[in-house]
Parts: structure tokens; sequence; C-alpha cells
């Protein structure tokens, strides 16, 4: 689930944003929480924390002592640097400023009243779409559909896929969750070609995270889990290491 971070020192502003993101991701059924909304930079960044690929929605204007929105920035890219930074400004021609400070934002909302909050779900709407076109960089995100939902799934954090016993269908396994979704080994092999090893006809494993193979009892352990291995599959994993084929 991607967690979307607020600052703004402006409180019905704050309220306003996160009313209006809130309902989008409601009604679009996105994977996406508001995790935070905070008027200090400080308070922002403990709630922050180590999580990574977020999205942040940024004051500006932030008067805040030593902080205004370029340094939270800059501080939020230090930490997260394939985040996804939106700023919310009072006036429209500080965006050049977000070169300088090489922030790399994704848009930029003009406070404008009551439109300030239809503004930032526009953009939400817009970075979904972002995120669902990552899925075909295997260095971001795996996107799937599962039953009205759209879950973006980092790659880093998937173990196995595994064929499901409904046809058509496939188990997504992460060391925390397992998803059910639409698809088929075959081609997740061919799209994910490099990261992921086929082990056996009916699973697929990532390949940096295969801790141990036991080709007496035909298993491979991926992340504390155990997988089957087959004959094909003990010819693949010589061949990745090496050994030819």
């Amino acid at each position: 689930m991607i967690r979307i971070y607020l600052c703004d020192d402006e409180e019905a502003v704050l309220h306003q944003l996160k009313i209006a993101l809130e309902w989008k991701i409601l009604v679009e059924n996105y994977d996406m929480v508001v995790a935070h909304a905070a008027s200090a930079a400080q308070a922002l960044l403990d709630a922050v924390g180590d999580s990574r690929r977020n999205i942040y929605f940024l004051d500006v204007d932030l008067r805040d002592g030593d902080w205004d929105g370029f340094k939270l920035g800059r501080e939020l890219r230090r930490r997260d640097p394939h985040g996804t930074l939106v700023y919310i400004t009072s006036y429209g021609d500080l965006a050049w400023k977000t070169f300088q400070y090489h922030l790399e934002a994704f848009d930029y909302i003009v406070k404008e009243g009551e439109q300030t909050g239809s503004a930032a779900a526009r953009c939400l709407e817009a970075v979904h779409a972002r995120l669902l076109d990552e899925r075909h960089d295997p260095a971001e995100v795996f996107s799937l559909r599962t039953g009205d939902e759209t879950r973006h799934v980092p790659l880093a954090d998937i173990l196995f896929f595994e064929t499901a016993p409904k046809a058509h269908h496939v188990f997504l396994h992460t060391a925390s969750s397992r998803l059910d979704f639409v698809g088929s080994l075959n081609e997740l092999e061919q799209e994910l070609a490099g990261r992921f090893v086929r082990v056996h006809r009916a699973y697929l494993a990532a390949w940096d995270k295969i801790e141990s193979v036991d080709c007496r009892e035909n298993r491979v352990r991926v992340g504390g889990r155990e997988c089957l291995l087959s004959r094909a599959g003990k010819a693949e994993l010589k061949k990745k290491l090496g050994g030819g084929p």
C-alpha cells in the first residue's frame, strides 16, 4: 500500500487536502492511504521514518522556523529518492526553484480556495496512472488487479509467485501477505526475466531471495518459505549459477 503524507501550516488547507484525497482513494479504490497530515516539518519527518516510495504533498510557503517547503522536500528526497513530491503554493511562479534544489517535483498546485482539494485529487489520479506504467520497469513495482482493487507491490518485497488452484490465477507471496490475481507464470517469467527464476512449473522464485536448495528433497527455501524444485528447475538454477546448461 502506498502512503501519502501532507504538510501545510494552514490547518484549513491541510484539512481540505486530506478530505479530498481520502475521498478520491475511496471512490477509485486506490491501494493508497493518507498516512499522516502535519503542520510542521519535523512532525512529518518523524511520521515518515524509514518508509520509501511515498507520495508527499508539501506547502512551498511553509513557515516553520528554518524549514520551508523546498528544504523539507530536499530532506525527503534524500531519505526517499524514488518518492513523489507534489508542491502546493500560493504563487504560480515558484516552480523553477525546484530545479534549483534538484527536487524533480511531479506537479505544482496553486492554492485556489475550495478548488485546491479538487486539484490535488486530479494530481493523485495522474500519479496513480504513472505507477501503473511503472509495472513495465523491473526496477520499480509490480502492479496487479485483485477484485476491484489495484495493488502496487515493490518487486523487492516479492518472494515468489505460485500457480493457484483456480484456473488462470496466480498467488503472489511476500513475507507478510498472499495476493490472488489473474495471470500465468509463463507470462510472468518473461516479464520478470533476470530477477525471478522458474524452479518448478508451479513456482517462480525471486533469485535474490533463495536461501537454500535441497536437491535430495526437491525443495527450495525462499525468504523462509518452501517451494517445490523440479528437474528443469535444478537445471535453471545451475545455469544461473554459471554451471552451464
